[in-house]
């Protein structure tokens, strides 16, 4: 990020603490202001509470909705109009990947085939206004 540039808001959705925790400490490290969800009924609460974000990081198997519900909502609402979001998920058949994609989502990103940095990574380059699919063979 430039040093002038306001920081970018991202709120990560994960049911993982431990995955939160290092998620947030990747972002921060790059200069995010990072807002941590734990779960899908967080996140909306979050959206709902006024937080505005520039990307959501949403992850597929979480409890009470998934994150595709999470994501038809959030759209169907309008929760987060100018937010770009990257699916990361350990489901990275190709129908799952083209959920994604139908809902809205900017990226896919399979947890199991990226580290913390490559994430970043792949949201930095969502944010600079291209799509970021995972490739599967």
């Amino acid at each position: 990020m430039e040093p002038n540039q306001t920081p970018k808001k991202i709120i990560i959705v994960d049911d993982d603490k431990f995955l939160l925790d290092m998620y947030t400490f990747k972002f921060k490290e790059r200069g995010f202001d990072v807002t941590q969800a734990y779960g899908s009924v967080d996140a909306l609460n979050k959206l709902k509470g006024g937080i505005v974000a520039d990307i959501l990081l949403i992850d597929i198997v979480i409890p009470t909705m998934d994150g595709f519900d999470l994501l038809t909502i959030i759209k169907n609402e309008n929760l987060a109009p100018d937010a770009k979001v990257v699916i990361l998920s350990n489901l990275g058949q190709p129908a799952d990947i083209e959920k994604g994609r139908n809902l809205g989502a900017n990226g896919y990103v399979i947890k199991a085939s990226s580290t913390p940095s490559e994430v970043v990574e792949k949201v930095l380059i969502v944010l600079g206004g291209e799509d970021s699919f995972a490739k599967v063979d």
